[in-house]
């Protein structure tokens, strides 16, 4: 049978004894606690020796009840003053009470009639009575004894005294648990011991002393047991949700998209919703779909010309389109919001300038109203982007959509479906199939509108897509509840596996 240098030592102090307290044994040994007990339980689970734990209840004192050991409980020190006094007013009570205990012990010494109150020129006075002379100790006063020799007491030995919540609510005493160890041989473990243990120095790593000096011949090497239960430990490690999203950007960044970043939550409507070519009296801009700024209400709108581009869009067409026939206010463009979609950088972007052909993408917050519960947020991320090339069409967004599916989500099957946005035509909704979750709506796409697009300076085709990246992240993390993305509870934030 193989045993460890502290196993060895361990058996061979536990033979000289038999039995005896784990606190003994580590005394015995000249070991620390933790290599004692893990050499217990090596010991145990060979059956050589074994380890009988017993917990129960006791009562300590707390603070209060030590310093009440010192000086007398607050009613005794009063009845002192009072047996020497015969009457007291609540000023000579002060002398020995603090004011936390003086009202409740004049409560109390009315109680157990061992003083009258009464009011003597308007002062309270107290008077002692034949029973308080003779006031003979109570079970609070055993009790309070019993624990200043013992240090603890067991639980059902003071409830045979008084209520230990009684003992709790005057803060005299407060409630443990302690457990009690012993650690016994067993007949083999003895008889191991009797046959000869060679005590040999014990040592975890072939050094290159050891090796020049011939000492390794002496030693013995320390066996690990890769089984063995340890201690769990928590590294650093990103929030999971976090490491989600850096994984989506790394992944796009090798796909070759260039990244669209922006230092501001904020925007104005012209970028969140006029230079995408959505109309002023589009209900998507009512408070009910897009929270407002109070202030500063007001943004700066971009250089004329852009502006007087996307204007005439807007009230006569471009690109052979009729427009949306009213008159285009300035005034409605400069309105603050929060950002409401990550379409609105795309839009930036277009108006900056754009390689042709070129990718771009972007990862950022959004702000919705809606009603908070384990699958919407008023607050989310989007990632959005878009492609831009002489010869792109519509079976191009499909494959790209596709293959973003495949990358990001792991989805075997994608399925599209038409849908509707102001500022694409053709539009498409796609779901991707997981094998767990089935079809799961994935976002949405399209072809940036001619209107949209011209208005920006940009006369080649565009195909786009926005997907709300926090469902897609819930479902691949393990969670029932979306919050949980931007969760503090510490012990989801330590187990969540992070994914990809």
């Amino acid at each position: 049978m193989e045993l460890s240098y502290q196993e060895k030592l361990t058996l061979i102090k536990l033979s000289e004894v038999g039995k005896t307290k784990f606190e003994e044994l580590v005394k015995r040994t000249g070991l620390d606690q933790v290599a004692v007990m893990r050499a217990v339980l090596g010991l145990q689970s060979k059956g050589l020796a074994k380890l009988h734990e017993k917990s129960e209840r006791v009562v300590r004192l707390t603070e209060t009840g030590r310093k009440y050991a010192e000086i007398g409980l607050p009613e005794r020190r009063a009845l002192e003053v009072l047996k020497e006094k015969k009457k007291a007013t609540l000023d000579d009570l002060r002398n020995v009470l603090s004011e936390d205990e003086l009202k409740p012990i004049v409560g109390l010494l009315r109680k157990e009639s061992w003083a009258s109150v009464r009011k003597e020129d308007g002062k309270l006075v107290l008077e002692i009575t034949e029973k308080g002379l003779s006031a003979e100790e109570r079970s609070i006063d055993t009790a309070l004894k019993l624990l200043t020799e013992r240090k603890t007491v067991p639980l059902e030995e003071i409830e045979g005294l008084i209520p230990v919540k009684e003992l709790k609510r005057r803060k005299i005493a407060e409630e443990d648990s302690v457990t009690e160890r012993l650690v016994e041989i067993s007949p083999e473990g003895m008889e191991l011991v009797k046959r000869g243990i060679e005590l040999k120095e014990e040592v975890s790593n072939l050094t290159p002393e050891l090796i020049k000096s011939g000492k390794w011949r002496e030693v013995e090497f320390k066996r690990f047991n890769i089984s063995a239960p340890v201690r769990r430990i928590y590294p650093g490690k990103k929030q999971p949700y976090r490491a989600f999203l850096d994984k989506i950007r790394k992944r796009l960044i090798e796909m070759g998209f260039i990244e669209m970043v922006s230092d501001s939550l904020i925007e104005t409507q012209f970028w969140n919703f006029d230079a995408l070519f959505q109309p002023q009296n589009h209900p998507a801009r009512d408070w009910t779909d897009t929270y407002q700024l109070k202030y500063p209400k007001n943004g700066h709108l971009p250089m004329e010309e852009l502006v007087a581009s996307v204007k005439a869009a807007h009230e006569h067409g471009l690109a052979g389109s009729r427009g949306w026939g009213y008159v285009w206010s300035p005034e409605r463009a400069m309105l603050l919001m929060p950002r409401a979609h990550g379409t609105a950088l795309s839009g930036r972007q277009l108006a900056r300038g754009v390689e042709i052909p070129g990718k771009y993408f972007t990862i950022q917050r959004v702000f919705r109203p809606d009603v908070l519960d384990r699958t919407h947020l008023i607050e989310f991320n989007q990632v959005d982007g878009f492609v831009v090339g002489e010869d792109l069409n519509f079976r191009n967004l499909l494959g790209i959509l596709k293959r973003f599916a495949v990358e990001i989500a792991g989805a075997r099957k994608v399925k599209f479906l038409p849908d509707y946005y102001p500022f694409t035509e053709p539009s498409v909704q796609m779901s991707a199939y997981h094998p767990e979750l089935g079809w799961v709506e994935f976002g949405g796409a399209g072809i940036f509108r001619e209107e949209m697009t011209k208005a920006l300076g940009v006369d080649v085709p565009v195909i786009a897509w926005g997907i709300g990246i926090d469902r897609l992240a819930m479902f691949k993390l393990g969670i029932d509840d979306i919050r949980y993305l931007f969760s503090y509870d510490l012990r989801w934030l330590r187990e969540a596996r992070l994914v990809w």
